[in-house]
């Protein structure tokens, strides 16, 4: 069964702070309507966390924004028409438990000394109007950046680097430079034979020569 996320809202004549308090967010996703419709729903640790807001009045979702934190997520509706707000949602239900104001962010109609903006300490913000109603923004698929499709850089396709065939020693100085010794070899040896039966013709030839002329 889920469960109900803290929920902190402050206003200004022209926006609505709304801070969903919920650590370590897994599988966020935030979605806005223009009818003033806020729903959440995500996972920390163990545990499934739902919210349906339903605003006391309209919003310009093109001008709201968003900030993704570690343990919170803020956002900044803009109020579709800039009027103070009697409460943060519509109907006459009790206000939900779970949702409280933000004293540090409140300020009142009647509060001259109200700050006018709030100092968002650098924080960076998503629009509403860029996310598509595809969940938090930057998430990137849930993909981390520069990973390449998995693959590590300067890899070459899983190959290690210099391990081509072109660094591969020539098979050939070991199988047929033996070959062709022994070819040369074998030729030596033929022509040494031969001119050794040369000689012996000639020797037998001029014994013969010899005994003929001394008879």
């Amino acid at each position: 069964m889920s469960r109900h996320p803290e929920v902190k809202w402050a206003q200004r004549e022209d926006k609505v702070y709304i801070t969903v308090v919920l650590a370590d967010t897994k599988d966020a996703k935030v979605n806005l309507s223009p009818e003033g419709v806020f729903t959440f729903s995500a996972k920390a640790g163990q545990h499934e966390y739902e919210l349906k807001l339903e605003l006391f009045d309209k919003v310009n979702i093109e001008e709201s924004k968003i900030n993704i934190g570690e343990r919170s997520i803020f956002c900044i509706l803009e109020k579709a028409e800039a009027k103070w707000w009697n409460k943060l949602l519509s109907g006459d239900a009790k206000t939900p438990h779970y949702v409280k104001v933000d004293w540090d962010k409140w300020a009142d109609e009647d509060d001259d000394a109200g700050p006018a903006d709030l100092d968002m300490g650098g924080m960076d913000f998503s629009k509403f109007g860029d996310m598509g109603g595809m969940g938090m923004p930057g998430m990137g698929g849930m993909g981390m950046p520069g990973m390449g499709g998995m693959g590590m850089p300067g890899m070459g396709g899983m190959g290690m680097p210099g391990m081509g065939m072109e660094g591969m020693p020539d098979m050939g100085d070991f199988m047929g430079g033996d070959d062709e010794d022994t070819d040369d070899e074998g030729q030596e040896a033929e022509t040494k034979t031969a001119t050794s039966k040369a000689a012996e013709e000639e020797k037998t030839e001029g014994a013969a020569a010899a005994a003929g002329s001394s008879t």
